[in-house]
């Protein structure tokens, strides 16, 4: 059966632990599908996000025929079964999740990676079709050591001027300078071009490194 609208979907009909069906509908129409058959793949959606241990984001799930047309899927695109889920691959291990998808019976698997220089799709198809069958595949998802990429940490200044400050004139003075501008500068760095961002950042280093060197090179000039 279809429902009318996600918001009519009643608690005890409802088969997923871990999916709202707001998640689940139509994004044009806002439809549910619930066929047994929908429902069987709704609980391996569940199965999946339970193994996996972390959230899912779905992408799109059921499709109207004419929401399915209007975003331009295949004509028979599982979408219109209830029994496919494009799962955004933002906060995955795609190749895990390809494995464990195809350990639970999602037998279609469609492979969408980000595209350059866009990084549009980035997204696994999957679907509890009867044969295995695997879709065209729009390259392939880099390897990575985790499932998150490297998160930046960049060294404040007031650290790499910790290290410079004693050798300079005045250095308490300069190194306290130095750091009551970080601040701003870097309040201000997401407001700016990312090129003056660098520069501004880039401007600040080298102003205590300069400060640094000039004290070096009096001090050689008074022989001390």
């Amino acid at each position: 059966m279809t429902v009318k609208h996600w918001s009519q979907v009643r608690p005890d009909e409802w088969p997923c632990l871990y999916f709202k069906p707001e998640e689940i509908a139509c994004r044009g129409s806002g439809l549910v599908m619930l066929t047994p058959e929908s429902r069987d793949a709704l609980k391996r959606l569940d199965d999946l996000r339970r193994v996996m241990g972390h959230p899912l984001i779905v992408n799109s799930g059921y499709r109207s025929p004419a929401h399915n047309a209007a975003v331009g899927g295949a004509k028979a695109s599982k979408h219109m079964q209830g029994i496919a889920f494009d799962i955004s691959m933002a906060n995955v291990d795609p190749h895990r999740f390809e494995a464990e998808a195809r350990r639970l019976g999602f037998n279609g698997i469609g492979i969408y990676p980000p595209q350059k220089p866009s990084g549009a799709r980035n997204f696994i198809h999957i679907d509890t079709r009867a044969d295995r069958w695997r879709g065209v595949q729009w390259g392939e998802f880099p390897r990575r050591a985790t499932r998150f990429a490297p998160e930046a940490n960049p060294r404040p200044v007031r650290d790499a001027m910790a290290d410079t400050g004693p050798v300079i004139a005045g250095g308490a003075a300069v190194e306290a300078a130095i750091q009551a501008a970080e601040p701003a500068l870097r309040e201000a760095a997401p407001w700016l071009p990312e090129r003056l961002a660098g520069y501004a950042m880039l401007a600040a280093i080298g102003l205590g490194l300069g400060l640094a060197l000039l004290r070096i090179w009096r001090g050689r000039q008074r022989g001390e």
